[in-house]
């Protein structure tokens, strides 16, 4: 067995006794390898984010919260493509870290032979990306999904530098630009805050009075506005 099968596996395998547990010796047996190479498989799960933790003690062991993973993926080759190619697509995004994590946990609940035929078929999309474009902030979908005021320190088109409380209600992307639309205390109104202008995003503690989005609100001149999951209906 080969090593991304076994990660499959392994997971499957953690996954049909949860939330009981698996000692590295047993699963070491279980897949005719040593501990050692157990232990770090189970560690590179984890850092993809797969939800495995160690359990200390003479009977512990490692166990799986099947309730926060996928099961076994039954994605045809062009639907596994289609969202490998779409978490591809938001790479240099705020939603960056998240996608990556998300294509791996997709590839790691997928049958070996289906992942490695959606993994080549991926990577013949290429996308065309500027080199010098500025990182979107972490803390931009951190703001998003908060759900409470935030303090941004935003530099403008014309290079002033201002630091105001603001009241995130989504986002909008465009052409790879990430924008936070949010009301501005500032300025009394709903902004659009361009990521790549972020200079630094810092969640408070105060939760606002929630607040409807109209898209008359948002002004915008040109092209369709419609929410990723507007086809999900």
């Amino acid at each position: 067995m080969n090593r991304t099968d076994r990660l499959y596996a392994l997971v499957e395998e953690l996954r049909a006794v949860s939330p009981r547990v698996r000692s590295a010796r047993w699963l070491a047996e279980r897949f005719e390898v040593s501990v050692r190479t157990v232990e770090r498989d189970l560690s590179a799960l984890q850092q993809a984010g797969v939800p495995i933790w160690a359990e200390p003690g003479r009977t512990g062991g490692y166990a799986l919260d099947a309730a926060a993973t996928l099961g076994p993926a039954g994605f045809t080759a062009d639907e596994a493509l289609a969202v490998l190619v779409g978490l591809g697509a938001l790479r240099r995004g705020p939603f960056r870290h998240a996608a990556g994590t998300a294509a791996r946990k997709v590839l790691a609940v997928m049958p070996p032979d289906d992942a490695r035929r959606a993994t080549t078929l991926a990577g013949r999309v290429h996308l065309l990306e500027p080199d010098d474009e500025p990182p979107v902030p972490a803390g931009f979908a951190d703001a998003l999904r908060s759900d409470r005021v935030v303090l941004l320190r935003y530099r403008d088109r014309d290079g002033a530098v201002t630091t105001r409380p603001v009241e995130p209600l989504g986002t909008i992307g465009r052409d790879g630009s990430w924008y936070l639309v949010a009301w501005c205390r500032l300025r009394d109104g709903v902004r659009a805050f361009r990521g790549d202008r972020m200079l630094s995003v810092e969640v408070t503690d105060e939760r606002p009075e929630p607040r409807v989005l109209r898209r008359e609100d948002l002004d915008i001149p040109f092209g369709t506005l419609r929410s990723v999951v507007d086809d999900l209906g």
